[in-house]
């Protein structure tokens, strides 16, 4: 069973590794990538540009291995290898895989701890009808005990006068 604290944990760290994400993802969205994107297929440039291309892959991969270590996070640091290994555009992908996929386990965790609030209330509420009920039971119990005796009582005075008088 998962507690609130496990859970709040769990929503810390997908929200930090989204964060990880979104900061890689600008890296790479910069005016300064796009520069560099538009300026890749010019032959004239093309040393210079792979130069800086691999400058901010790397400054965003270097971004993504902190955090992934930070987090103890393998998704991310599998994401910052591929961005040192693959292209932008797979790289890309793969963050917007990564973003629909952490959203996906946000969603799948909330249900799951909505489910569990609303049985944990469902269960609540029947032990306290059950309760009610077993107060009540009791005091019926106490209430008959009680006129068992009374009746008792009465039953040994009849018979204690049904022989008195039958004694005269």
């Amino acid at each position: 069973q998962m507690t609130d604290k496990e859970w709040e944990e769990r929503q810390n760290t997908r929200q930090e590794e989204m964060q990880a994400v979104s900061k890689a993802l600008a890296v790479l969205s910069s005016d300064d990538a796009h520069d560099l994107f538009t300026r890749t297929f010019n032959p004239a440039f093309l040393q210079k540009e792979s130069d800086l291309n691999s400058h901010i892959r790397k400054q965003a991969a270097a971004l993504l291995m902190g955090m992934a270590k930070r987090l103890h996070s393998p998704r991310l640091a599998t994401l910052a290898y591929k961005l040192k290994l693959d292209a932008f555009t797979r790289v890309k992908k793969a963050i917007d895989d990564m973003i629909a996929q952490l959203l996906k386990e946000k969603g799948d965790e909330i249900k799951h701890k909505d489910f569990c609030v609303d049985e944990f209330n469902t269960n609540q509420l029947q032990t306290e009808n059950k309760e009610r009920e077993k107060q009540d039971l009791i005091a019926k119990i106490e209430d008959l005990e009680m006129t068992i005796k009374a009746l008792t009582e009465a039953i040994d005075n009849l018979k204690a006068e049904i022989a008195e008088m039958q004694v005269q």
